[in-house]
């Protein structure tokens, strides 16, 4: 496997590449460069080539195939829980990791914030499911590690494009679904569909883990379902309370109370927690084990990441819904009940449609916002922004296009406040003209307060 490349610039001498068609690029065009750099076989739809070159009808089809056939049965005994939903996917993959970690089992995370063996950062990815090549890469080294779990974000782009061929899932997680990605979905329904794909990924003991509370949550039927929320379910959320920068929980399973201390706020949060508690049970682990170490668990980073910094609240997080936007807004001014400003841009290149919504969220429930940039891309940072603001009729907003002056003008207006800078959470990095420069919120903030 790790002598097969779909990447020209990763060929080194001997090895075999296979031109995939992606969105972007075609690996066809690379055939050159990769026999350059060494290619020893090619796998290809086209062409003829001076080296030993084999043709197919569609060399995606091909590849996962043969990852399928040679490498699927090697992952058997591991124990792999995907998680998928508009929001939550990372809070919730980690806090499942983190629970494990505590617990002394081996584990993996596949995500949005990199690949991580034991919670800790072992290297960077590119997308939140990686394309299927990497993926069995990422899972085979897991099992060289003696890795005994794998928990992933299996996002709707990953399921409809079967970026998971030939992988098995022990437990799924449904989070939600609220409007997103409809650049490529088209329609709502067409989202919820890729979604669901989710559930033929499972194993026929494995078990689906399902958020009850979601208005989508009736779409997600499997024989083994636990079910969580506030409505009497499984897992049945009973009351919640925020003390200081904690939460008090108390939920109940099997008639039977249980009352933790988490180290975060935001009833999304405790969504995410509820169904990370509920996944590893359905696995085996016990539930007085996983409540144990409950207190030691925190958001990973650029997830509701908290800075308290003289009575004022700064506050990053990746939220870049509606959804998400509305949700960290509304909850945080019932966690600290405090005026809050709001930082907040759009990506270039995606869905123009959701652009005046995220506008019309921030200006709604925040005090103030500064409208600014976040991934322009090769799109014009006016024209998004204008996107954002033309329908607003609050005048509680101003534009500032530079985000780190959008940032340091927020903290300059610091007075008792809650300050939250949404997007772009955990990157280290903005696009702008498509390529990236090095940008950190957190660093930024940091900088300024020390």
């Amino acid at each position: 496997m790790d002598r097969i490349k779909t990447n020209s610039k990763e060929v080194n001498k001997g090895d075999t590449f296979i031109a995939i068609k992606g969105y972007n690029h075609d690996g066809h065009n690379y055939i050159t460069d990769a026999i350059k750099r060494g290619a020893s076989k090619v796998i290809c739809e086209k062409g003829n080539y001076d080296i030993p070159t084999i043709i197919v009808p569609d060399t995606n089809l091909y590849l996962k195939e043969y990852l399928k056939k040679n490498y699927s049965d090697l992952f058997k005994d591991l124990k792999i829980i995907g998680v998928t939903g508009t929001n939550g996917k990372t809070t919730t993959t980690f806090l499942i990791s983190q629970i494990l970690t505590n617990l002394g089992i081996n584990n993996a995370y596949i995500g949005t914030i990199g690949f991580y063996i034991n919670s800790k950062l072992y290297k960077e990815l590119d997308n939140t499911t990686p394309d299927t090549l990497t993926l069995y890469k990422l899972i085979k080294l897991s099992k060289e590690k003696n890795i005994k779990y794998i928990v992933m974000e299996i996002s709707s782009h990953a399921l409809e494009l079967d970026r998971l061929h030939g992988i098995k899932l022990d437990c799924a997680i449904f989070t939600n679904l609220t409007e997103d990605h409809l650049d490529f979905h088209k329609t709502m329904n067409s989202y919820l569909n890729s979604k669901l794909k989710i559930i033929e990924l499972l194993k026929d003991s494995g078990y689906l883990v399902i958020n009850n509370d979601d208005k989508y949550a009736e779409n997600f039927k499997f024989k083994n379902t636990i079910n969580v929320g506030f409505n009497n379910y499984d897992f049945n959320i009973i009351k919640y309370e925020y003390v200081d920068n904690k939460t008090k929980l108390l939920f109940k399973f099997k008639n039977k109370e249980y009352q933790i201390t988490l180290n975060f706020k935001a009833l999304y949060n405790i969504y995410n927690y509820i169904e990370a508690v509920a996944a590893l049970y359905s696995l085996g682990i016990k539930l007085n084990d996983i409540i144990d170490v409950s207190y030691k668990l925190n958001t990973p980073t650029g997830r509701m990441e908290t800075i308290l910094y003289k009575n004022n609240y700064i506050i990053i997080d990746y939220a870049h819904t509606p959804d998400a936007l509305e949700k960290i807004i509304t909850e945080t001014k019932k966690c600290y009940n405090k005026k809050t400003i709001t930082i907040i841009g759009c990506g270039g290149n995606r869905e123009k449609e959701k652009r005046s919504i995220m506008g019309s969220i921030a200006s709604k429930y925040s005090d103030y916002v500064i409208f600014t940039s976040d991934n322009p891309r090769n799109e014009s940072i006016k024209d998004i922004l204008n996107d954002m603001t033309i329908n607003l009729r609050k005048n509680n907003f101003e534009i500032i296009e530079d985000r780190k002056k959008a940032i340091l003008k927020a903290l300059d207006m610091m007075d008792n406040n809650v300050i939250l800078i949404l997007g772009k959470g955990h990157e280290n990095y903005q696009i702008i003209n498509n390529k990236k420069y090095p940008f950190n919120d957190k660093q930024i903030v940091l900088d300024y307060i020390n």
